[in-house]
């Protein structure tokens, strides 16, 4: 059921019943390395490119949500899922080993909760019985398309973000035993006019705060419904710019209700400057850390808000600016 212009309420209560987590060496040192289904110890993972690379890690994450659901391969209706790299070429060959029907997202590192919105679109209608969803990112594959190669070790500014190499997906399901999906609220693009590649989590807060306040006024909510309210990857700088926009437009939303995926996963000390990102931020947060708080009962009702920055490296050599999106999944546990 559509609420408002942009918020799906989801009646028939999708639920998450499984999840696979994978992630590379530097989130095996990092703050949530317990809530990780595999752990890798080398950023090669075993083959000769790290984009290859890349695609085994959706790949290993896909195989470890479908055995813990109990399915085959030939039971997955759909898969919807997205990447950084050019044209999505490691998701797009982890779907060729699925072997199930695909959809390609790309929402940059909103790409987990996109997938999530509509995955659970089409379980709600009775699209599908079983689907996979998911993103992942992989630190050198991304950083050497969007920046420089990691071994050229260039200097970076106080702003810019660490990403993640990790792959997280979720099977949905139109019955079953765990969390729920019960609404979705879907972004906009917000342009701001930054233009700066080292400060995403700048350009991205705008696009967050608007999804937010989107959310809670067509749902008619009060931020207090939600135990936890979390982005994506704005990290230290785009979570302070927000707080402001929320204090700004009047809606009361306490700092400590407020947190987000890329201030979570790593531990203090570890050289990320401003926080964690990638599309495999949220999705390894999500679907390893917080769900399984919700199941230890910590947590309740969330509201999972991935934010995306949509440039390339053609739009930055054409001196664009970076327009921005964010996609908010509503996600409660005992809500069948």
């Amino acid at each position: 059921m559509l609420t408002g212009h942009r918020t799906w309420v989801f009646e028939n209560k999708p639920v998450i019943i499984s999840t696979g987590t994978v992630g590379g060496p530097f989130e095996a040192k990092g703050n949530l390395a317990d809530d990780f289904d595999l752990l890798h110890s080398d950023l090669w993972l075993g083959q000769d490119t790290y984009e290859k690379a890349h695609k085994i890690l959706l790949e290993e994450a896909n195989q470890r949500a479908m055995e813990k659901a109990g399915l085959q391969k030939e039971q997955i209706q759909f898969f919807l899922g997205g990447d950084l790299i050019n044209q999505m070429t490691p998701t797009s060959f982890a779907s060729r080993t699925l072997g199930a029907p695909y959809l390609g997202l790309f929402g940059a590192c909103s790409t987990s909760m996109e997938g999530l919105a509509l995955g659970a679109y089409l379980v709600n209608t009775k699209g599908a019985k079983y689907l996979l969803t998911g993103a992942a990112s992989h630190n050198a594959a991304v950083e050497k398309q969007f920046r420089y190669p990691t071994e050229y070790g260039s200097q970076k500014p106080p702003t810019s973000q660490w990403t993640v190499t990790g792959a997280g997906v979720a099977v949905v399901s139109d019955s079953g035993v765990g969390p729920c999906v019960t609404s979705a609220t879907i972004g906009r693009v917000i342009d701001m006019g930054m233009a700066d590649p080292f400060n995403m989590g700048g350009a991205m807060a705008p696009a967050a705060a608007d999804t937010i306040q989107a959310h809670f006024r067509e749902r008619n909510l009060d931020p207090s419904y939600y135990d936890l309210i979390v982005t994506g990857d704005l990290g230290k700088i785009g979570r302070e710019i927000a707080l402001d926009l929320f204090e700004k437009h009047g809606l009361p939303i306490e700092e400590e209700r407020f947190q987000d995926c890329g201030l979570m996963i790593y531990r203090e000390g570890q050289p990320v400057l401003a926080g964690a990102s990638g599309p495999g931020c949220s999705a390894t947060v999500v679907y390893g850390h917080l769900l399984n708080r919700m199941k230890k009962g910590e947590l309740k009702r969330i509201l999972v808000v991935a934010t995306g920055a949509l440039l390339s490296p053609l739009s930055f050599q054409q001196n664009e600016t970076i327009p921005c999106i964010a996609h908010a999944v509503s996600i409660e546990y005992g809500a069948q």
